[in-house]
């Protein structure tokens, strides 16, 4: 069986629509930030994630920017 070791963080926002990448800069081995055509960040990529850092910590958290204070603005 082949697992993946990878983690992919997608950066986006709800109001100007989820933007797919279109270029990739390389950090250093095995961290990419996937980037736009006009050099917008869109997600990090890293490769070999178990070894670079604890998974046991990573969870999916939200927050709405435009209203910080109104109920559900955060999710964990």
């Amino acid at each position: 069986m082949i697992q993946g070791d990878a983690l992919y963080i997608r950066l986006g926002n709800r109001e100007l629509g989820n933007r797919e990448p279109e270029g990739v800069i390389e950090l250093d081995a095995g961290v990419n930030l996937d980037t736009t055509a006009d050099d917008g960040i869109v997600g990090i990529e890293i490769l070999n994630a178990s070894k670079k850092m604890d998974l046991d910590t990573v969870f999916r958290y939200e927050l709405s920017l435009n209203n910080p204070l109104a109920e559900g603005a955060a999710s964990v």
